[in-house]
């Protein structure tokens, strides 16, 4: 009965683990993840060297970075 749950939950833990290029120890480990992203998403010239500049530099969110806020939009002003 749980079984098809636990393997759930495996996927998706791996999953996230795999996509996460900001879990990288070192900065050998953070190229090399930085390098199959850019494979996998087939990306070259200017594409591939912003892509790469943003994962070394962990600014590889699409929504942008986190600010002051923490990510939060300010309160609407009524």
């Amino acid at each position: 009965m749980l079984r098809p749950i636990f393997i759930a939950q495996s996927i998706f833990v791996a999953t996230v683990l795999l996509s996460a290029p900001s879990f990288a120890v070192t900065a050998k480990e953070k190229m090399a993840t930085c390098k199959f992203g850019a494979d996998d998403q087939k990306l070259a010239g200017a594409a591939r060297a912003k892509f790469m500049k943003n994962c070394m530099a962990n600014k590889n969110d699409p929504r942008g970075g986190a600010g002051a806020a923490g990510g939060v939009p300010p309160p609407p002003k009524n």
